[in-house]
């Protein structure tokens, strides 16, 4: 299986200037734009946390969106990508916004 047909997931915190800069909104819609799934929500810790799946190759291009650009306001000081695994199928439709 070729690195595009492969499918993976992997979980996300992001640190930093992250919430109340719309944030999640930016994320969902790159995810989507992306052709990507999963969900996003942000924590009591002022983190935004979260789970990408889709093919390696566009959630690599997920990854590197959320550590170095995300929303126009955020300022993004750390971004942690933990239990990225390999999948045989996506387990959400669409992306969504978690509270």
């Amino acid at each position: 299986m070729s690195a595009e047909n492969t499918l993976v997931s992997v979980d996300f915190e992001i640190s930093g200037h992250v919430q109340g800069v719309c944030f999640r909104m930016y994320t969902e819609k790159e995810g989507l734009r992306l052709g990507l799934v999963g969900w996003v929500k942000n924590t009591s810790r002022g983190t935004v946390v979260g789970q990408v799946q889709g093919p390696a190759d566009m959630v690599e291009e997920m990854k590197v969106w959320l550590s170095k650009e995300g929303s126009p306001t955020s300022r993004i000081t750390k971004a942690k990508f933990t239990n990225q695994k390999t999948i045989d199928k996506v387990e959400f439709s669409g992306f969504k916004t978690r509270f």
